[in-house]
């Protein structure tokens, strides 16, 4: 026996296994606070209601975050901790009518002019108050949203989209129900949605899935959005929730199945393209040990909203979108999880330089979620460089070769 495995050999024994000196940390599935990445939250009213926005800083231009379908603003915690780190700026992140605390006179009506016009009116309101401009950001739907608003806003500065394009969006939608049927109708605990978000791949990054998810969810028997019970949170400890990713979820029911891993139908399988919606690459549900559950073990937690019921709205978000977009007149920045997510009116925009382009591989749909930093950092040069506001101390500009100006 040689001395590198006689080694093995002896440790073995003497400490059981030689793994466990190498163990990895199990993941910690407990909820995060918002007041941890967010100065303040507030509301903003107009003439159809009271629009809930989270804020950071308090000088500088406004950067005005529009999230995707089923989100809310916490989807933007952690890219607003990290280019308010390199920037001089305000970071706002607003609810839209129908998700987290906003509400309206018809939170029904998710049509792209309304929710057009709900921006407009947030941006508005906050540029004249704040004597400031205005930069849209928006994910997936809200990047929609974000593009038909930038033509009614005086004080806009800059625009820019993150993972979603008219033709792949579109050529998405008839999967969409499908893949909303394969996510739990409910959860158990707070910790047991953070959970599925992860591993069932909605966000890759655990911090991410443990600030924002909160927001996605309500208690059923207040109506009170997850992420307001802070008392719950500080009496959360989830680092022990262990559970592997072969259970089923059954839909309409709780009960668990183990199952082998297998390939999903043909009507299952994820786009390559990205769908326009949150999604999650499994249909899973996982088990909370009986001390995170509630008294009876029931659901205790659903969605805020049923993305289902969106489905008359989905065609009218992104018809006409690779349009309006190029024609938009300020500068447009477009980050993508896949370069062939371009459609053919954005390739012949982009090789006619009419606007920046990035992608960031290995990431999911979510982008700002998963690699938050680097979203953060394509936008902070871009703001720099169109002279939108200044660096703080300690910020450099590193270039990126494949990005087209």
């Amino acid at each position: 026996m040689s001395d590198l495995r006689k080694l093995v050999f002896d440790q073995s024994h003497k400490r059981g296994s030689v793994t466990s000196k190498f163990s990895i940390p199990k993941p910690d599935f407990t909820p995060l606070k918002w007041n941890d990445y967010f100065d303040k939250e507030e509301f903003i009213e107009t003439s159809t209601g009271s629009h809930h926005i989270f804020v950071k800083g308090s000088t500088g231009p406004i950067i005005l975050c529009l999230h995707g379908g089923g989100y809310n603003g916490l989807t933007w915690a952690l890219f607003t901790k990290e280019i308010f780190a390199n920037l001089e700026c305000q970071i706002v992140a607003l609810d839209f009518r129908g998700h987290g605390k906003t509400k309206t006179n018809n939170d029904t009506d998710l049509s792209l002019e309304t929710l057009s016009m709900d921006v407009v009116d947030v941006a508005n309101t906050l540029a004249e108050r704040e004597k400031t401009s205005i930069v849209l950001v928006g994910h997936s739907m809200g990047g929609a949203i974000a593009v038909s608003a930038s033509y009614k806003i005086d004080s806009l500065v800059g625009l820019c989209v993150i993972d979603v394009v008219e033709g792949t969006a579109l050529d998405a939608l008839s999967s969409m129900q499908s893949i909303l049927r394969g996510r739990p109708t409910h959860f158990k605990s707070i910790p047991h949605a953070i959970q599925w978000c992860y591993k069932g791949g909605q966000s890759h990054n655990l911090e991410a899935a443990r600030v924002s998810m909160p927001g996605q969810i309500i208690n059923m028997e207040t109506g009170e959005l997850a992420c307001d019970e802070w008392e719950t949170f500080d009496k959360i400890d989830a680092k022990c929730i262990d559970i592997p990713c072969t259970t089923k979820f059954l839909e309409n029911d709780l009960s668990l199945k183990e199952v082998d891993e297998e390939p999903a139908t043909a009507t299952e399988k994820m786009p390559a393209n990205k769908p326009p919606l949150p999604h999650s690459d499994k249909h899973t549900n996982f088990k909370i040990p009986e001390n995170q559950n509630n008294k009876d073990g029931g659901p205790k937690y659903t969605w805020r909203i049923d993305l289902s019921k969106t489905e008359p709205f989905w065609h009218n978000w992104f018809q006409g979108l690779s349009e309006r977009f190029l024609g938009c007149k300020v500068p447009r920045v477009l980050i993508l999880a896949n370069i062939h997510g371009l459609d053919t009116k954005l390739t012949v925009g982009q090789m006619q330089g009419k606007f920046q382009l990035q992608v960031l591989a290995k990431t999911g749909h979510a982008v700002h979620e998963d690699q938050p930093h680097q979203v953060a950092e394509i936008l902070s040069i871009y703001l720099v460089k169109q002279k939108c506001t200044q660096c703080k101390p300690g910020f450099s500009m590193p270039l990126y070769p494949n990005t087209c100006c």
